[in-house]
């Protein structure tokens, strides 16, 4: 993939906190996806030398039937601090590297982590969608903010995630009887677009295919 970065990255909270200020209302929440979708991807980060080294791993597969087509990893130095509410700028730049080396565009990313579920409504996954002008979706191990109703425990049951009076994503249950993830557009894909993904790349584990090969690479596993 060509990449075509947009903007420095900030050694400090505060340069970090004016570059998600600036990009946040460049997020489209609206479906603007290619049609059909033929291949997803996921992101990964591992760390390596206590956390000074950054390994960020791909993983392309075809959809609807999720067969792996391509990986990649990379490695890169570790710019920017472990902060809450920061993770982009702390894994976004090694990603682009290991998104360079692919060969296969993917339609739509599935990233670890956060889209529009986040303070300034810019997590990993709109930012990365942002930087790239790519369909992403963010789907997230933990709760970062919002609350939500009690949800059921059957798979493809989900809530909406409310943050301020704003629905910014969704508590979906991928896989009955396990915790649920937390599914909020990234860039490009409506939330009932998101969600619906998701559900098609989580067959058979709590996690979406896509990001569970790349959490296993990211994390050599």
């Amino acid at each position: 993939m060509k990449i075509n970065q947009h903007h420095p990255w900030p050694l400090t909270v505060e340069e970090a906190i004016a570059i998600q200020e600036s990009l946040r209302n460049q997020v489209i929440r609206s479906d603007k996806l290619k049609q059909p979708v033929q291949y997803v991807a996921g992101v990964d980060m591992g760390f390596e030398s206590n956390g000074t080294i950054s390994r960020a791993a791909v993983a392309v597969l075809s959809f609807p039937d999720l067969q792996v087509r391509e990986t990649s990893l990379a490695y890169r130095p570790t710019s920017f601090p472990y902060i809450p509410g920061f993770l982009s700028f702390r894994e976004i730049p090694a990603v682009l590297d290991a998104l360079e080396k692919i060969k296969i565009t993917p339609d739509i990313i599935l990233c670890d982590g956060q889209g529009i579920a986040h303070p300034r409504r810019l997590g990993i996954a709109s930012h990365l969608g942002v930087i790239l002008d790519m369909p992403t979706i963010g789907v997230a191990k933990s709760l970062l903010i919002g609350k939500h109703d009690q949800l059921l425990d059957t798979k493809g049951s989900w809530q909406p995630l409310i943050h301020k009076g704003e629905t910014i994503g969704a508590v979906l249950r991928t896989r009955q009887g396990v915790k649920p993830v937390y599914v909020s557009t990234g860039h490009r894909v409506s939330l009932t677009t998101a969600i619906n993904y998701v559900l098609s790349c989580t067959p058979k584990y709590r996690l979406p295919e896509t990001t569970r090969i790349a959490d296993k690479l990211a994390s050599a596993r």
